[in-house]
C-alpha cells in the first residue's frame, strides 16, 4: 500500500517529468520561430538548435517584468563566421529575437545597358539651362 510519503514523492516525480516535457515543447516552438526568422532574413541557422541560456524575469514590451526563457543560437551569413543570437520567450510566445551585428550584401539587379555620359547629355539637352 502507498503511504502518504510515497504518494508525495511519486507526485513530485510526476510533476518534474511534466515540467521537463513542457519545457521541451517550448524549446521546439522557439526553434521553429528562429528558423522562420532566419529564413526570412536569408540567414543560415547553425547546428539547427537553440540552447537554454536562462530562466528568469525579463521586461516585456510594456516594461513589466514577466517570467521568461532566454535561448541562445548561432547563425551565419557567409558560412565562414558564426554570429550569436538570442530569442526571448514568454510562455509559448516568442517575444523578441536579437541578432548580433553581421555583414550583409545589398542585392541589386545588374543593369543590362550601360549609357555613356555624353550620349545621356545629348538626349537630355532640354533640361540644361
Amino acid at each position: 500500500m502507498f503511504t502518504l510519503g510515497n504518494l508525495f514523492v511519486l507526485m513530485l516525480l510526476a510533476s518534474g517529468c511534466a515540467w521537463l516535457w513542457h519545457n521541451h515543447g517550448l524549446r521546439e516552438k522557439a526553434l521553429e520561430r528562429v528558423k522562420q526568422h532566419c529564413a526570412k532574413l536569408d540567414l543560415e541557422l547553425l547546428d539547427g538548435a537553440v540552447a537554454l541560456k536562462r530562466i528568469g524575469f525579463v521586461r516585456d514590451a510594456n516594461g513589466r517584468r514577466r517570467f521568461a526563457r532566454v535561448y541562445n543560437f548561432e547563425f551565419t551569413v557567409t558560412g565562414e563566421q558564426r554570429h550569436p543570437g538570442t530569442v526571448t520567450q514568454f510562455g509559448a510566445h516568442s517575444m523578441q529575437i536579437e541578432l548580433a551585428p553581421y555583414p550583409f550584401e545589398i542585392k541589386t539587379q545588374p543593369s543590362a545597358e550601360v549609357i555613356e555620359m555624353d550620349q545621356w547629355r545629348q538626349e537630355h539637352k532640354r533640361w540644361r539651362p
